[in-house]
């Protein structure tokens, strides 16, 4: 009998160990996706703002030239 308590106490061990590791190795795959996610966010969000301040800034060049060829009366 003690001989198989003592399987069962590697048995246990074994399984915390494997447990262990498998929930290491889950976690760092999960921060690794996160990781890359949120850089393709800022990616997307920058690309934004860019683009917004680009429209703005076509906007307001149509405008000034508008102002400018057109006469002010009109």
């Amino acid at each position: 009998m003690e001989r198989l308590d003592h399987l069962e106490h590697l048995d246990e061990h074994l399984v915390e160990e494997l447990a262990r590791v498998a929930r290491e190795t889950v976690r760092d795959e999960l921060r690794e996706q996160t990781r890359r996610r949120r850089r393709t966010a800022v990616l997307y969000a920058t690309s934004g703002a860019a683009a917004l301040y680009a429209g703005a800034a076509v906007a307001l060049a149509v405008g000034l030239a508008l102002a400018t060829a057109l006469p002010g009366w009109a």
